[in-house]
């Protein structure tokens, strides 16, 4: 796997577990990359549906991929605090690229009160069923989701606050 370079744009691609093309963000800015992380950051990206639509993201986010977890986690920069979208996923992978990963549908909406909800568990099921996940595979994307939950919970890595405005201070000093 490459390991991208501080400063480096990339994009970010996801797909499904078929290899169908999901969604793209045009450009992040890689903050920090190592072997196992990847933070980036982006304000109002443009992103393309896999149907070809697009749309920009409202906010500033700061991104955290990791090798170590099937999940990743976008931290919103909002008027009313941090929100924070994590999609239950593969380890990230980087090439020549972009930035890849396969999203598994489960997700944690976090509001900026540190409140939380599971989403998508319905569109998870359809896909599970259709894309026939081996056992083994839901029984890891489950283990994950708790995992995360735990993370949210606790305040742990980008759920602490400090983490995300450390990360974005970063970014709007050197990239905006």
């Amino acid at each position: 796997m490459m390991i991208p370079e501080d400063g480096d744009e990339i994009e970010i691609r996801s797909y499904k577990h078929n290899g169908s093309l999901h969604r793209v963000w045009e450009k992040t800015i890689v903050l920090h990359s190592d072997e196992t992380t990847l933070i980036g950051g982006n304000d109002r990206v443009k992103v393309t549906e896999s149907d070809g639509r697009t749309w920009r993201t409202r906010e500033p986010a700061i991104t955290y991929f990791t090798t170590d977890y099937w999940f990743n986690i976008i931290s919103m920069m909002r008027q009313d605090g941090i929100y924070y979208y994590c999609n239950i996923s593969s380890p990230y992978v980087v090439d020549h690229e972009a930035l890849k990963y396969i999203d598994y549908d489960l997700d944690i909406k976090v509001f900026a009160d540190g409140s939380y909800k599971i989403l998508d568990e319905d569109e998870f099921d359809i896909h599970r069923k259709k894309m026939n996940y081996p056992d083994v595979l839901q029984q890891i994307l489950y283990k994950q989701l708790r995992i995360l939950e735990q993370w949210v919970q606790g305040r742990k890595g980008p759920f602490d606050a400090s983490f995300v405005e450390k990360w974005y201070d970063y970014y709007r000093r050197n990239y905006k």
